[in-house]
């Protein structure tokens, strides 16, 4: 099953707090990960990521979640499934196409920078 989720990450320290979202996309035996500073909106130019370490399965699941360590609170925003265009394993270029509420349409990903765009 092709899954994917976008997840808040919310980590609050003595005097700030780090909000960021964990976007994953299942890959069969674990979840290819970005870190997003912001949400991709449709149609809204393109965004800065952050590749990831992959994630465990268990995240596409998880609603929300304390994380350990101080390491923050997690809140799912977003889900769904997609089918991919075009995916090269070896780098971190990737085209999907989402479905879900908030991010439903053509992702993008070049490099750390990823765009939304309607589905054609």
């Amino acid at each position: 099953m092709n899954r994917w989720v976008l997840l808040e990450h919310k980590v609050t320290g003595s005097k700030l707090i780090d909000i960021h979202y964990d976007f994953l996309v299942e890959d069969q035996l674990d979840c290819f990960t970005w870190k997003f500073y912001e949400i991709p909106l449709l149609n809204k130019g393109f965004v800065e990521i952050r590749k990831q370490p992959k994630h465990r399965l268990v995240w596409l699941s998880r609603v929300e979640y304390q994380l350990s360590n101080n390491r923050g609170f997690v809140k799912r925003i977003d889900h769904g499934t997609f089918s991919y265009i075009s995916h090269n394993k070896d780098s971190q270029d990737l085209q999907i196409i989402l479905n879900g509420q908030l991010l439903d349409g053509l992702l993008v990903i070049d490099g750390n920078l990823c765009q939304l765009t309607k589905k054609n």
